[in-house]
């Protein structure tokens, strides 16, 4: 395929799964049950935290936590007890637990009484085309508390060559424009220009057979790779991409 040909290729996946009836199977599913700003972000924080293994296994354990949390998430980060904290402890996913979740809590209570939000970590922190630096920053912040070193593995850091699959996701939640009722376009002070793709296993097989992607592994540097020729075919919203590759690779085993 030319880049002309590929880009038409892509565009019209991109309309095909971004499309509200892509969040019947999907985390994203979880933030859209809350109105509130500080709802969705949290939400949308913790869901895409735990968002690895089977799609449905993170669905049933997001909401489960979403119910641990009194279905109020900001509410309860701010205002929690020990008490309350003591009743996530039986809480898990994968090798997420809940002594894990504990912290998360306090820190989240820590970043919006403190950093004034997560967009504002993210934002202060932003560079003009990329929020990769502002992972590893954010990092930083969300780990500034007293931690257990088991917890710190549950963010990634770019600077040390993830991909920061999870946190790329959660930042095109937040970032791109909600016209098509998928993702969220709550956070103003970010451009959907300055995102990455969320590259995992689906989406960087089908990287690779597109010609978009020649690494081999999925860390930083195919990150950075992938970005390049994504930003090519749309400049002002390169991760949108993102529903082509994952759809083509999940849906059609592309």
């Amino acid at each position: 395929m030319t880049q002309a040909e590929l880009k038409i290729f892509l565009d019209e996946k991109v309309e095909q799964y971004n499309h509200p009836r892509f969040l019947e199977d999907d985390p994203l599913q979880i933030p859209h049950r809350f109105s509130k700003k500080e709802d969705i972000e949290i939400s949308g924080f913790l869901t895409a935290t735990i968002a690895w293994g089977n799609r449905k296994s993170i669905i049933n354990n997001a909401s489960k936590l979403m119910e641990l949390l009194d279905n109020a998430p900001y509410n309860f980060v701010l205002n929690h007890t020990q008490n309350d904290l003591e009743k996530l402890t039986p809480f898990v996913h994968r090798t997420f637990n809940g002594l894990d979740l504990d912290y998360f809590i306090n820190s989240l209570k820590n970043i919006y009484e403190n950093h004034d939000g997560l967009e504002t970590v993210f934002s202060k922190n932003q560079e003009k085309n990329t929020l990769q630096p502002a992972i590893s920053k954010f990092k930083e912040v969300f780990f500034e508390l007293p931690h257990l070193p088991r917890t710190t593995k549950h963010i990634s850091d770019p600077n040390k060559g993830s991909a920061a699959k999870r946190i790329n996701m959660f930042l095109r939640w937040m970032v791109r424009d909600s016209n098509t009722g998928v993702d969220f376009g709550l956070w103003k002070s970010l451009q959907p220009s300055q995102l990455s793709c969320p590259l995992d296993v689906h989406s960087g097989n089908v990287a690779r057979k597109l010609k978009l992607l020649k690494r081999k592994q999925n860390d930083a540097k195919a990150l950075l790779e992938l970005d390049n020729k994504l930003r090519k075919l749309d400049p002002t919203d390169p991760v949108k991409y993102d529903f082509a590759l994952f759809g083509l690779g999940v849906f059609e085993k592309f």
